[in-house]
C-alpha cells in the first residue's frame, strides 16, 4: 500500500549525532521508541502509534497511514515495531545519516 503524500521533513539526525555522539544518539532513539511502544507488549503497535500520535503532532493522521508507517519498519512481519525495527527505520529514514553512516561506524 503505497500512499502519495508530500511532507515537507528536516532530517535533525544527523546534527544530533554529532553532538550526543553515536551511543547517546541510539540512547534517544530507544526514548523515542518506549514513548511509542505499547507498555503491555514492549512493542510499538497499531493501536500505540494510533493513542501517541498526539505527542508527534500527527493528531489528523488517517488509520491507513500509520499502517503503512508500520509496515514500512515490520521487518518480521509481526504488524508492530520492536526496539530494533524502530531503530533500523529511524535510521532508513534520514538520509544524513545513510549518507554519512559509515564515517559513524569507524
Amino acid at each position: 500500500m503505497e500512499l502519495d503524500i508530500a511532507v515537507d521533513f528536516e532530517d535533525y539526525f544527523p546534527s544530533m549525532m554529532e553532538r550526543l555522539g553515536a551511543e547517546g544518539f541510539i540512547g534517544e532513539l530507544c526514548n523515542g521508541f518506549r514513548l511509542l511502544m505499547d507498555v503491555e507488549r514492549g512493542l510499538i503497535t497499531f493501536e500505540s502509534l494510533k493513542r501517541n500520535s498526539i505527542l508527534l503532532g500527527l493528531n489528523d493522521m488517517r488509520d491507513d497511514e500509520i499502517v503503512c508507517m508500520l509496515s514500512e519498519g515490520d521487518l518480521d512481519g509481526d504488524g508492530a515495531l520492536n526496539q530494533v525495527e524502530f531503530c533500523i527505520l529511524m535510521f532508513r529514514l534520514s538520509p544524513g545519516l545513510m549518507d554519512g553512516s559509515k564515517q559513524w561506524v569507524e
